[in-house]
């Protein structure tokens, strides 16, 4: 890789960097080809963009933005996932497959300029899905007006009901 193009690499990888929301990097030295693109499929399907890059390359592109806070990982072999939006399935991802490889290990991460040690990771993939919690929510603000509507509706029904009775009881006698 020639100068020029190592440049230009740096200046692409610096505004990714600086619109990612959230980053993690991964010790990948020892996986296969097959467990190495099973991974970047599965990131992709969440929306995140994994790459190896070096990590002079690397520091070079972070000078400046929230992922300058990771230098200090960037030692051996490292792979980075870039985040744009809900940073919570890349983690879950991450830390599943660590679980299914053990030869994959996550080194730090970073969500909107605070470092993330390995355990803030697995605690982050832990917490329910931005689409989980938004159900939850709807839930919990339609339950008053669900049971209101019930309270109402129940008020018509005992009168209905009272009037059968008083009309089953007359016509019994």
């Amino acid at each position: 890789m020639n100068k020029k193009s190592k440049e230009a690499l740096v200046e692409e990888f610096a505004e990714k960097l600086k619109v990612a929301k959230a980053a993690f990097l991964a010790d990948y030295r020892g996986l296969s080809v097959e467990q190495a693109n099973a991974l970047r499929r599965k990131l992709q399907g969440v929306g995140v963009e994994y790459r190896v890059v070096k990590n002079t390359l690397l520091r070079l592109a972070s000078k400046d933005t929230d992922v300058a806070c990771l230098d200090e990982f960037l030692i051996g072999p490292t792979a980075i996932a870039l985040v744009n939006n809900d940073p919570v399935a890349p983690a879950k991802a991450l830390v599943e497959f660590a679980k299914q490889n053990s030869i994959f290990e996550l080194k730090a991460g970073m969500l909107d300029g605070k470092l993330l040690a390995v355990d803030d990771i697995k605690a982050l993939a832990e917490l329910p899905s931005r689409e989980e919690l938004l159900a939850k929510m709807l839930g919990s603000m339609s339950a008053p007006a669900t049971n209101f509507v019930g309270v109402l509706a129940a008020v018509p029904r005992s009168f209905v009901r009272a009037l059968a009775a008083i009309k089953d009881q007359k016509e019994a006698a």
